[in-house]
């Protein structure tokens, strides 16, 4: 799996590790930003379909609090990458698993349910196809959430659940971003949108999906998992929300 940095201040201390969502501070090095479709291409053959390291295990620990049942449902997982909601899906008895994501790559390592490749902001199904759409830290690389959410909402049947994280945009506001280090060891930072919870829930309500949940994973709490070095972290950002998730139900007709 890819390598990524987790710097405090100081820029001095760093610890490599593999992960699935980097958290950088800007003051180190940048890295060349590419673009969202480039950078997944790239990352694709280092990244599992599991949660592999501690933001990515708290962040799948609250989905998973906040799973619908989905046993018999018609389920998508929106921008699956390796499909790691897709399996979580099937194993959860869905009756049928889309896996979607513009990464022909990444879409290659997804296994055992039906792929799509398309955008997110233009989902190729017809309205009302879904019982439940999970989408795992991907709305951030939305360049617009009322869309994102509009089209989510349009392809989900009344009654149907919405479940999502994302990298929380209080941890973008502080400096932090997205890293990895691809299979020739050279690092790229991955484009994000910083939409503030406020916007995001504007967005839902104006795609008429109603919020029924939502967790905010914060440093040395719900995010607390030791690592190398993690003491010297947690003590920097205890208490900071590190990831987003949210459940949001649409309306019965």
């Amino acid at each position: 799996m890819s390598e990524a940095r987790l710097a405090r201040a100081g820029g001095d201390l760093r610890h490599e590790r593999a992960d699935g969502v980097a958290v950088v501070k800007q003051f180190v090095t940048a890295a060349p930003l590419i673009s969202t479709h480039d950078a997944y291409e790239r990352w694709a053959p280092t990244y599992p379909p599991v949660a592999h390291n501690p933001l990515m295990r708290a962040e799948q620990d609250a989905m998973i609090r906040l799973w619908p049942d989905v046993a018999g449902l018609r389920s998508l997982d929106l921008a699956c990458g390796t499909g790691r909601y897709a399996k979580l899906l099937a194993d959860s008895n869905a009756s049928q698993v889309v896996a979607l994501d513009f990464s022909a790559a990444m879409l290659s390592h997804v296994g055992m349910v039906h792929r799509v490749r398309a955008s997110m902001l233009e989902l190729p199904f017809a309205a009302g196809s879904f019982h439940v759409i999970v989408s795992g830290l991907a709305a951030g690389h939305a360049p617009d959430i009322h869309r994102w959410m509009a089209e989510i909402a349009r392809v989900l049947k009344p009654g149907g659940v919405l479940l999502y994280s994302d990298f929380h945009p209080e941890a973008a506001r502080a400096g932090h971003s997205r890293k990895f280090t691809d299979e020739h060891q050279r690092s790229y930072a991955v484009p994000h949108h910083n939409h503030s919870v406020v916007a995001q829930r504007q967005a839902a309500a104006a795609a008429g999906l109603n919020i029924e949940a939502v967790e905010e994973l914060r440093a040395g709490h719900e995010l607390c998992e030791a690592f190398p070095q993690s003491e010297a972290f947690y003590r920097r950002w205890s208490g900071w929300p590190f990831v987003l998730v949210v459940r949001a139900r649409k309306a019965s007709a």
